[in-house]
């Protein structure tokens, strides 16, 4: 049976797409002021739990951690491209994450809150673009499916 040349491009697609819709997920994030939501959200959580070891953040900092974040990311994509095995558990964990993520945009966006004293008006900053998160994430995982070998 003759080798499909095709297969570690798969992944690489796979990885790039997930790169890009994270970038636009930033960007929607960005322009509909999720620190409003994230920040009293962190607050609210260490309040009820203790110790939590989640940041807050000023709009330069999470920008440039956000920006900082995709290039990395993008910066591995010529090794996804090669389908080097060493990134297969970082492409899973990627994807886990970012599903995560979509999920908790569309729960926030139904429940109108992320916890009891942080209230938004719906949709939820994010909202927009965590369908495209969502599908780049399942297309990933369904590449890394299809590469396995």
């Amino acid at each position: 049976m003759p080798v499909n040349t095709l297969r570690p491009r798969e992944f690489g697609v796979g990885w790039v797409t997930l790169c890009i819709c994270f970038v636009l997920h930033i960007v929607d994030e960005a322009l509909t002021d999720i620190l409003s939501v994230y920040n009293p959200t962190v607050l609210a959580l260490r309040a009820q739990l203790g110790w939590l070891p989640l940041p807050t953040f000023s709009l330069k900092a999470w920008l440039a951690v956000m920006v900082l974040v995709n290039v990395a990311l993008l910066l591995l994509s010529p090794y996804a491209f090669r389908g080097a095995r060493w990134m297969r558990p970082l492409a899973y964990g990627f994807a886990g994450i970012m599903i995560l993520n979509g999920i908790g945009h569309v729960l926030g966006t139904i429940a109108g809150q992320t916890v009891a004293s942080v209230r938004f008006s719906r949709p939820m900053s994010g909202f927009y673009s965590s369908p495209f998160l969502l599908v780049a994430a399942i297309y990933l995982l369904s590449r890394l499916r299809r590469t396995a070998r």
